[in-house]
């Protein structure tokens, strides 16, 4: 099928637009909610973790369940400084749907809560079952070993998997890896706090917009720019997509942001907690319209939609979303999720994923400890396999479409 300039060029503003309003403005709150949290409850989770060795499954479980990837960040140097079990790590890893939790939770609050609800689950036990059996984790951890020796960084000394995992750094070097930097500019500094705020402007104006058109029934909505309720529409989701671009692809180096969606544990005020929830929303926003535009174009240019595909690939849909859990990071996780709420994948392809996924939190273990990270995602992918045979052909009645708004 061709596809005109013309038809091309409306797609792509549309899906610019739609993008902004219907999901990102929705998950500005959502992750200021969570990163406020974060903000007001500091380093205690990490207190309670070292101090209840017995429950450490299920607070990993509870980090990991936490949107965005900082819950599941926490249990890491943890388990790098020997503080918790490799069952935690996992448990944190398996329960976590980094951000792509964020686009989920806006736009399908229901299939959230069951998908999450599943992954907690699968997680906690299978953690469990991991420091009590250990599950042939022995056995993994020497077939890691084979393909190459265990990377070593910073201080750390690796140790075998199966034997708790690294020792405690031996140097202070940890301590200030993850500390935030930005660049500095006499024009761009300035600019980018300015944009950070208009952002949060926008994003308000593009939240009311987006709560119009749930309350209308989310009828079709015609690219306008007068004072109406349409032009409230397309203006608050052009902008805001403008200064999300801005943001998180030159804003935040300015902002003491650039690897804020990996590293940051905790906030030392306000301004900080809605700086990095903009750019964790900007970050979303990229992603969310790139699963716009696949969505679209896929049917526009191919003439086959993304979901015919699905429905003919059955049982091996679910499966490609536990595949897709074993990348690292939460770009690719995000344009599935948005996926999901356009209908084109099942629900246990989205619950499977969100098991599988490990989503920033796996780059740090990486960095310092190559074979647990890979051992861990190993492992991860186990319950995230069984989750998406049982509720593909146990409970088919959620297949498609269940808990979108």
């Amino acid at each position: 099928m061709n596809l005109g300039f013309h038809e091309a060029l409306s797609i792509f503003a549309f899906s610019v637009r739609d993008g902004f309003v219907q999901v990102s403005a929705f998950v500005a709150i959502t992750v200021l909610l969570f990163s406020y949290l974060q903000y007001q409850t500091g380093g205690r989770a990490t207190d309670f973790l070292e101090r209840h060795e017995a429950l450490q499954p299920i607070a990993g479980g509870l980090l990991g369940l936490t949107p965005g990837c900082g819950g599941a960040i926490i249990v890491m140097p943890l388990y790098i400084r020997g503080k918790v079990s490799f069952g935690t790590v996992v448990a944190a890893l398996a329960a976590t749907a980094g951000d792509s939790a964020f686009v989920i939770l806006a736009v399908a609050p229901k299939a959230a809560f069951v998908a999450y609800a599943i992954a907690f689950v699968a997680g906690v036990t299978f953690g469990y079952m991991i420091d009590g059996w250990g599950l042939g984790i022995g056995r993994v951890d020497r077939a890691v070993e084979a393909i190459g020796e265990p990377v070593t960084d910073d201080g750390f000394s690796t140790k075998s998997v199966a034997q708790s995992g690294p020792r405690a750094p031996t140097s202070s070097s940890a301590s200030t890896c993850c500390e935030p930097t930005s660049t500095r500019s006499s024009l761009l500094t300035p600019l980018s706090h300015g944009v950070h705020i208009a952002w949060w402007i926008v994003a308000i104006t593009g939240l009311v917009a987006g709560v119009e058109y749930l309350r209308r029934g989310a009828p079709e909505v015609a690219f306008a720019f007068g004072p109406t309720f349409q032009g409230l529409f397309t203006v608050s989701g052009i902008i805001g997509t403008i200064f999300s671009f801005y943001l998180y692809f030159v804003g935040r180096h300015y902002l003491g942001e650039e690897e804020a969606d990996r590293i940051r544990e905790s906030f030392s005020n306000t301004y900080e907690t809605f700086k990095h929830a903009a750019i964790e929303t900007s970050m979303v926003t990229v992603w969310v319209i790139a699963a716009y535009l696949i969505y679209e174009y896929s049917i526009g240019m191919i003439g086959v939609e993304i979901k015919a595909i699905a429905e003919a690939a059955g049982v091996a849909t679910p499966l490609a979303g536990v595949a897709l859990g074993l990348v690292p990071g939460c770009a690719p996780q995000i344009v599935f999720a948005g996926l999901y709420t356009n209908g084109s994948v099942p629900f246990s392809a989205l619950a499977a994923n969100a098991i599988s996924q490990d989503g920033d939190a796996l780059f740090p273990l990486m960095a310092i400890d190559m074979k647990a990270a890979i051992v861990a995602t190993i492992y991860t992918t186990l319950p995230a396999t069984a989750v998406a045979l049982i509720l593909y052909y146990a409970w088919p009645f959620v297949r498609y479409g269940f808990g979108v708004v």
